[in-house]
């Protein structure tokens, strides 16, 4: 049996309100593994009337409060603890290493999970449902994308100097069209920022023994793939299928792991060979 020594090691995951996400599955499995968890994500407004199908499936799931994902971990046994803070307020890091602190103790494991997405474009006249790109949708995915997980990780840092500690786990959840693509410019560009502050960061950390890494997930159904859509994107992967949340939280629990102590700096694509570099 592999051990990955993840017992009692505390945890901080953003975005993990919606109980069909990503963010709730890396919840779910770190506690698997006997972390103490804190969900800490901004809050969600529910889709409108008009809003049906996987758009409403999706958006209701992400409106989901905070508590609920936390207390089916306390139901399975596990120690968690959840904050409803919005990532766009730049004093947001401070308070979530404060609230995992006064429950559990000092954060040894951050994962950025939290996104802001919105269809925009370049476009002028652009179809139904699509924005044009203006300031304020730029400005917006990059409160919560970009700059919210570097104020993070610095916080992190910074406390886990003055503590003179010698392990620790970042892990950054980007997307397997960081690097560009039409429909959600703001989005793609935000995540494409974040891996180059990943990079940097597993530079500048390093020494301190703090291992950081990406994970750039394909098409994962947390409720926004119909069906229509989730034939076209299993016809896209060699094993034949969309992924589900249980397949990022896995690797999420690898690259936190002891046996990943030699990995940093990386991208890794999780997306059934979607894309392969």
């Amino acid at each position: 049996m592999i051990d990955p020594r993840l017992h009692d090691r505390v945890a901080v995951i953003t975005g993990a309100n919606s109980p069909l996400g990503i963010g709730a599955g890396i919840a779910r499995a770190l506690a698997r593994q006997g972390a103490r968890v804190v969900l800490a994500s901004p809050p969600e407004t529910p889709p409108g009337s008009a809003v049906t199908g996987a758009d409403r499936t999706y958006g209701t799931a992400k409106a989901t409060d905070t508590d609920h994902v936390r207390e089916a971990l306390r139901a399975d046994g596990a120690d968690a603890e959840s904050l409803a803070v919005d990532l766009a307020d730049i004093g947001s890091a401070p308070a979530i290493f404060d609230h995992a602190e006064k429950h559990f103790g000092p954060v040894e494991i951050l994962v950025n999970n939290a996104a802001h997405c919105v269809l925009d474009t370049f476009q002028p006249d652009p179809p139904r449902g699509n924005r044009t790109l203006d300031a304020a949708s730029l400005d917006a995915h990059h409160a919560v994308n970009t700059r919210a997980p570097a104020l993070l990780m610095a916080e992190f840092h910074r406390r886990h100097l003055r503590r003179k500690a010698n392990w620790g786990r970042i892990i950054n959840i980007s997307t397997d069209a960081a690097p560009g693509a039409a429909d959600q410019i703001s989005y793609w560009a935000t995540k494409n920022a974040l891996e180059s502050l990943s990079r940097s960061a597993a530079i500048e950390l390093g020494p301190a023994g703090i291992t950081v890494n990406i994970i750039s997930p394909g098409p994962v159904q947390t409720g926004w793939i119909s069906d229509d859509m989730s034939t076209r994107f299993a016809e896209l992967s060699p094993l034949g299928r969309v992924g589900r949340p249980d397949d990022i939280a896995d690797l999420a629990v690898f690259l936190a792991s002891h046996q990943a102590r030699w990995i940093t700096g990386q991208t890794i694509y999780a997306g059934g060979g979607k894309r392969m570099v």
